[in-house]
């Protein structure tokens, strides 16, 4: 994390990372102390850690496997470094996320706490009380694509940011790009492309309807001057 990161980009980290743990819904939520968030926050990390090592071991496993029980073919030999290759990548993602939960109670202490507290809570309870329409918008700019077969992380990443877009007055530019930074950071590179897509298109989407809107108002106004 940058030390000199905005209190509001902590607060869409600290929503993201604790969405998922989170059970108070609506005005409720607003009760929750930021304690609760970071808890759950860092809950998340440490379960998605403990996934990607589980998954690193059972790929070192099967490429030791493929290793010891091959008669060093040349095509055993290129599985078994593959097998190992996306061991060490997972591997890898581990040791980061695991690098996020350890900076983040401390980084929290550099932010003004009741800004971050205000601000993920906000974005929590909008994205649970309006979670219909926000999935909706999502679902009609997804191309031969299903919102349900994302990654988890890819799509809280494009709830939180159409919850900003839709609901609470934040610009569109800004609330893209806030999610391109949060996928590059939890998700991978297709990830960050897709949903920096997927919002683009929502964005356009968005600024037609709004252009076709205006026009019809404008018509109708010259309509009634010429009356």
């Amino acid at each position: 994390m940058a030390l000199r990161k905005q209190p509001r980009s902590i607060a869409r980290e600290l929503a993201l990372l604790s969405i998922s743990q989170i059970k108070t819904k609506g005005d409720k939520l607003a009760a929750e102390d930021l304690d609760d968030l970071v808890l759950a926050a860092i809950r998340t990390l440490t379960i998605e850690v403990q996934d990607n090592l589980e998954a690193a071991s059972a790929e070192v496993k099967r490429g030791e496997d493929r290793l010891l029980n091959s008669e060093t073919r040349a095509s055993d030999l290129d599985s078994a470094r593959v097998m190992i290759k996306e061991a060490l990548e997972v591997s890898r993602a581990a040791i980061n996320r695991l690098g996020i939960a350890v900076e983040f109670p401390e980084f929290l202490q550099l932010t003004s706490k009741e800004q971050v507290r205000e601000y993920a809570t906000e974005l929590i309870a909008t994205v649970y009380n309006n979670r219909q329409e926000i999935e909706k918008s999502i679902e009609d700019v997804l191309v031969a694509w299903q919102l349900s077969r994302l990654p988890k992380i890819d799509r809280d990443i494009l709830r939180i940011a159409v919850a900003e877009i839709m609901y609470l007055d934040v610009p569109e530019k800004v609330a893209i790009n806030e999610s391109v930074e949060l996928a590059k950071r939890y998700s991978d590179e297709d990830g960050f492309r897709f949903i920096n897509g997927v919002l683009r298109r929502l964005s356009d989407r968005i600024n037609n309807r709004v252009t076709a809107t205006e026009q019809d108002n404008s018509e109708d106004l010259e309509v009634t001057i010429n009356d």
